[in-house]
């Protein structure tokens, strides 16, 4: 008995290579590393920029953007150091400075505090404070001491305060004038008295009974001649 033996076409064994070569050539239109599916970013904006965007994927509008934002900060930086410093000027020239208001303030209440006579009227000097305003309302006392700052015709500075302090025994009612010649870095005081009501006047400088003699040695404390 003969088989007969019929021929296979090839084509059998052969897989289709049309559909592969399409979609590898779908495939490779896909650009590297973005994902169509990828949810797409914001725009960058000077209100909403956090800086986690990189530079090089800004646009030109973007990049404009950031550089008016950055700008904008850099500029209150600025503001706030000028504010800064201008503040820290004004505490020294009015509270630190050796020849501020408050530190003549300062003086003056200390020089009163150790002053035989003050302390007999007004009495204990730990029980003794000064203020402002004479009042019983505590927040118009707690304002700053009054006083004047200028300049005469001859170049000289005279600082005049008022303020008050009170005792155990009495309140007063304390004036201060000091003066700064033209050409001199000190101020001398003019006068210092306490007035006390039902009591002589105190003073403790007074510069009409001070000795006119050019020859007698200065002491000076804190940049102030006492003599």
């Amino acid at each position: 008995m003969k088989l007969l033996l019929r021929p296979i076409p090839a084509s059998r064994f052969v897989p289709p290579l049309r559909p592969l070569i399409l979609r590898r050539s779908h495939a490779s239109h896909r650009g590297p590393g973005k994902d169509p599916t990828a949810p797409r970013r914001r725009a960058v904006t000077p209100f909403n920029d956090n800086g986690f965007v990189p530079w090089n994927e800004l646009s030109a509008v973007e990049k404009a953007s950031r550089a008016t934002q950055q700008s904008f900060n850099f500029g209150l930086v600025v503001v706030g150091l000028v504010l800064t410093g201008g503040v820290g000027y004004f505490l020294y020239q009015d509270v630190f400075s050796p020849d501020s208001k408050t530190a003549y303030f300062n003086r003056a209440v200390d020089r009163i505090k150790k002053d035989p006579a003050c302390l007999a009227v007004l009495g204990e000097a730990k029980k003794i404070t000064a203020h402002g305003d004479e009042t019983a309302n505590k927040w118009r006392r707690a304002r700053p001491i009054a006083s004047t700052l200028n300049t005469d015709a001859k170049g000289n500075q005279h600082l005049m305060m008022q303020f008050y302090v009170e005792g155990p025994l009495n309140t007063g009612a304390v004036n201060v004038h000091l003066v700064k010649r033209a050409g001199h870095n000190e101020f001398e005081y003019r006068y210092l008295f306490v007035d006390v009501k039902g009591h002589q006047r105190i003073y403790l400088e007074n510069a009409d009974t001070r000795p006119s003699s050019g020859s007698s040695k200065k002491l000076r404390l804190f940049g102030i001649n006492l003599n």
